[in-house]
């Protein structure tokens, strides 16, 4: 968690240093860009259509966001690692082929949709639709968001060049990076709606001690 937000704010301070993103290989003030976001920038040379930029962060921005980065590597090969060893994923978040029916799909998505309370029995288990999102975070988004930050790493990039070619070029893998990141944090706004939804005292609780209360 503190890794994600460190990278989260460290990576909205590099991204104001130049808010434009484009597709390929290279990209510049002097090249069209694919969109640009509609905030200041923190650098004078960038055209935002604003009359001021904002204080440039983007040196500590960067040395923090790559440490973050490693110790969020470290950190998600530790989780993975334990729960491959304990059967979590296999035991808690893979769906069975009778919960991926189109039956059992749309009844979870109408509950979710009418924001109906799960049964005593079914609030303790993830259903259906939360391991879907779970291992689509794992196993897809966060590998994605590490593979794209790497392949813009001018070190990476050099040694590993199967890296950035593979997103068609390095701002390609910036642009995917961004949108990534969006998802990441729709994931986490959605996922503290739920929990405060479904009893944020009691799920904290339970999420720190491993002790569920009887209420």
């Amino acid at each position: 968690m503190l890794c994600f937000f460190a990278l989260l704010l460290t990576g909205i301070e590099i991204l104001i240093s130049h808010p434009r993103f484009y597709w390929g290989e290279t990209g510049n003030v002097m090249s069209p860009s694919l969109f640009d976001l509609p905030i200041p920038a923190s650098r004078g040379g960038i055209k935002t259509g604003y009359g001021f930029v904002l204080p440039d962060q983007n040196g500590w921005s960067r040395a923090l966001h790559f440490q973050a980065g490693w110790a969020l590597v470290l950190t998600g090969i530790l989780y993975a690692a334990s729960s491959f060893l304990t059967g979590h994923f296999r035991k808690d978040l893979l769906p069975s082929r009778a919960d991926l029916s189109w039956p059992v799909l749309s009844k979870a998505i109408a509950d979710h949709l009418r924001f109906k309370r799960p049964s005593e029995t079914e609030a303790w288990s993830y259903n259906v639709l939360q391991r879907l999102a779970y291992m689509g975070v794992i196993f897809v988004l966060f590998p994605l968001i590490i593979w794209t930050g790497l392949a813009m790493s001018p070190a990476v990039a050099s040694a590993l060049p199967f890296t950035v070619t593979a997103f068609g070029g390095q701002q390609s893998a910036r642009t995917i990076h961004f949108f990534v990141t969006l998802s990441l944090v729709l994931f986490v706004l959605v996922h503290v709606m739920m929990v405060i939804l479904a009893g944020f005292r009691n799920r904290m609780r339970a999420m720190i001690t491993g002790r569920v209360s009887a209420k």
